[in-house]
């Protein structure tokens, strides 16, 4: 049995609008997902069988709380896998979680599409032949599918293009509430923007790409982070507002991560983050000091 062991890094959004409704229910972005260094850790040995036998065992700081049964999203995964190529699987595998959930950080998206990475691997499969499966587990989860730190994403996130940023990268201070927020409770809530607004905040999003590819300073980009889905959020969830106006007090410019409940600042140097982290912290908060990438050439 081939063993092998990958993070599974959380991800953010550094730009999210919603710019339609879609007849099955979901709805249309155009966003711009970055990975961070925050991550689960994935350890999976598998081989063929003529039987299949799944084990999930999970750990790690955030791991209570969360199922390891048929409707776990790793499990799914290799299911998912199996029925792509046809094959049975033996798998044994262990989810150290230290990405909360409930937190718009994409940890189970994450977990998923680093499982199916870690099996195409294993029994050398191409991970981008999944695409079409990962998007059924989670709009997110094709995300995951991809080396690269930095994906724009359309569609229903599941319309992936890379991003080659340059220069040097700000680092990235979390605050996790202990707030678990919905995302199905977020989307109802939303009231969509008009077609002029969305027109103009697509053309911000455009000049952050710009930005990030001709390696400008985060001075320069900061102030074009945008998250639609904040005033869907932030009037109802007490604890996601209070952490987003301690950062301003702090005299930063914070944004929520996807549906929430996370809120993330960027600073240009680590000591400026680990100062701003010791601030920020507060009882029932976890705060996370990141970097952008750290994936990529660790599971490569």
């Amino acid at each position: 049995m081939q063993t092998i062991s990958l993070v599974a890094p959380a991800k953010v959004n550094l730009f999210l609008e919603v710019t339609g409704k879609r007849p099955d229910g979901y709805h249309d972005l155009s966003t711009l997902f970055a990975k961070i260094s925050l991550a689960d850790r994935l350890t999976l040995s598998a081989e063929v069988a003529e039987q299949e036998s799944l084990a999930l065992q999970i750990t790690g700081p955030l791991g209570a709380g969360l199922q390891a049964d048929d409707s776990n999203l790793v499990l799914r995964a290799v299911r998912a896998f199996e029925e792509e190529f046809q094959i049975t699987l033996k798998a044994n595998i262990i989810l150290e979680k230290h990405i909360p959930m409930g937190a718009g950080l994409g940890g189970g998206s994450s977990d998923a599409g680093t499982t199916l990475l870690a099996l195409c691997q294993l029994f050398d499969k191409d991970p981008l032949l999944l695409l079409p499966r990962a998007a059924k587990l989670g709009a997110d989860v094709a995300l995951f599918l991809y080396p690269d730190t930095f994906l724009k994403g359309e569609g229903i996130g599941e319309k992936l293009s890379p991003i080659a940023a340059t220069g040097p990268l700000p680092w990235v201070v979390l605050v996790y509430p202990d707030t678990a927020v919905p995302t199905k409770g977020v989307f109802g809530r939303l009231c969509l923007s008009s077609p002029a607004e969305i027109l103009t905040n697509i053309s911000n999003l455009d000049r952050l790409l710009v930005a990030l590819t001709s390696g400008s300073s985060l001075e320069q980009y900061n102030s074009l982070l945008f998250n639609r889905l904040e005033e869907a959020v932030l009037p109802y969830v007490d604890s996601v507002r209070e952490v987003k106006e301690d950062f301003k007090a702090l005299g930063v410019r914070p944004l929520m991560s996807g549906s929430g409940s996370t809120v993330f600042a960027l600073t240009p140097t680590l000591e400026q983050a680990k100062n701003l982290a010791e601030k920020i912290n507060k009882q029932g908060r976890k705060v996370f000091v990141a970097h952008f990438g750290g994936t990529k050439n660790e599971n490569n």
